[in-house]
Parts: C-alpha cells; structure tokens; sequence
C-alpha cells in the first residue's frame, strides 16, 4: 500500500516560518484528521504537498511510492497520485463540470502515453454518469460552469467529484468544512465516506471536529506552531470538543 511519508519539514513563506520539523505518515487505505487552532499551519501543509511556489521548504523530505514529491512539479504529484480538494475553490467561467474533468483525465493519460488520443466520449458519459449517481449529484451538474456561481456546499461536491473521476491514491481535504451549513456538510462527508476505502487514503485538515462526526478518522494529529504534537484516535477529536486547545497549549509549551 502507498504511503505518503513526512519528515521534519520545515517550510516558511515570506522569509516567516511555519512548519517547524512536522512528521506524519498517511497510508492509503486508512483516514487521518488533522486539527488545530486556526494559524499554526495547516493549510501550510497541504499547499506545500501539491507544490503552490510560494511555500518553500527549507528542510526536510516527502517520499511517495519511492520518490522524493518534493523534486516534482504540482502536475507530476498530482500524476504520482495526490489530490488537494480545496479551501476556497476557483471559478472557471465558461468551462462544463465535464469538460474540466474530461480534460484533466486525458491530460494524465497523455503524460504516460503522448499517443493517447484521450478517453472516448461516451466511455467518459458513462463514467461520469456512474460517479455521480455513487455521489448523489443531479446529473445537470456537468452541464454547469466550474465553480460559477457554486454555492460553498456546490464547490464542495464538485472537488468530491474530482476526486472520484481522477481516483487518486492519498487525498488531502483542506478544511473542506469551511463555509458549509450542516445539511451540505453532511452531503459532502457522503460523498468522501463513499469513495474511502483500501485504495484511498485521506488527510482531512479540519478546525472543528464537527466534519468528524460524519467522516470517521482512523487516526486525530494535533497540530501546534508548525508540528504535529499529539497523535491517537478519534477520541482525541472529541476531547478536542470537549475541552478546546487550552490543555495542548500547556503541554507542549511546558515540554519546549
């Protein structure tokens, strides 16, 4: 199984730094949360996995399926297997839901063959059809333009579906919560819950725990000023809840 493998990284923006020597490791197959107060670095984290340049990395490694991802470009990790559902999609006036997934899928067949002509149409039409009948999603959705005029909970489901048509190996969600009403977060939690399983790994990266009463993590990190400092199970998240950051806060301070 593939595993996404992070070793004291360090990555700073602006010359300030953020991450400051955080481990983790995410094994396909299995759902890993990530929670903590708002600026300790979160979104940091996933920026810098999918390679946005104004993240740099100052030290440290990330190895996936035997490579270094931090040699590649965005596009190339994305190939390899990673995908980043967003905070705060873009818009592409003028671009289907379909057309937008339909380029994407031949763009990764034609980078491991430049004579592939692309998947045919209605092979396309009939995928599509079937993930988005597996998501719930009213099929006039394709039809639409990315992200215009997307309610947040529409964006949402619209990286959800990406993320079933590329089918990736480890998925990072970055605070896929963000913005949503209940109805429409658990509509999304649906839609991850139904992709999850042996050939998925997710990284969700989450302020509140409320996103996990619908997508059960196998493993909580607490994330503190740039590092991972807790780590157990989803009991974690719920003392989280319960008793907010103030008690990680004094442990981690009186061991620094």
């Amino acid at each position: 199984m593939a595993q996404l493998e992070i070793k004291n990284l360090h990555v700073s923006i602006e010359g300030k730094e953020i991450l400051k020597g955080l481990d983790l490791t995410v094994e396909q197959g299995k759902i890993h949360a990530i929670m903590g107060p708002n600026g300790t670095g979160k979104s940091t984290l996933a920026y810098t996995l999918m390679g946005h340049p104004s993240y740099t990395v100052t030290e440290g490694e990330v190895f996936f399926k035997g490579q270094n991802l931090l040699e590649l470009e965005p596009d190339e990790r994305s190939r390899a297997g990673i995908f980043l559902a967003f905070q705060y999609p873009v818009a592409i006036p003028g671009v289907t839901v379909a057309n937008f997934l339909r380029t994407a899928i031949n763009a990764r067949r034609r980078a491991k063959n430049p004579e592939d002509k692309g998947m045919p149409i209605p092979e396309f039409r009939k995928m599509l059809k079937e993930k988005m009948a597996m998501l719930k999603m009213d099929q006039a959705f394709a039809g639409r333009y990315l992200n215009d005029g997307f309610s947040g909970g529409e964006k949402k489901r619209a990286e959800i579906l990406q993320m079933a048509t590329l089918q990736p190996e480890i998925a990072i969600l970055d605070e896929t919560d963000s913005g949503l009403d209940i109805d429409a977060l658990r509509i999304v939690a649906e839609g991850v819950n139904a992709l999850s399983g042996p050939e998925l790994g997710v990284l969700v990266i989450t302020h509140y725990q409320r996103l996990l009463n619908y997508i059960k993590p196998d493993f909580v990190h607490i994330m503190l000023d740039g590092r991972i400092v807790e780590s157990g199970g989803p009991d974690l998240a719920l003392h989280i809840e319960d008793q907010g950051y103030d008690w990680v806060r004094e442990k981690y301070e009186e061991v620094a």
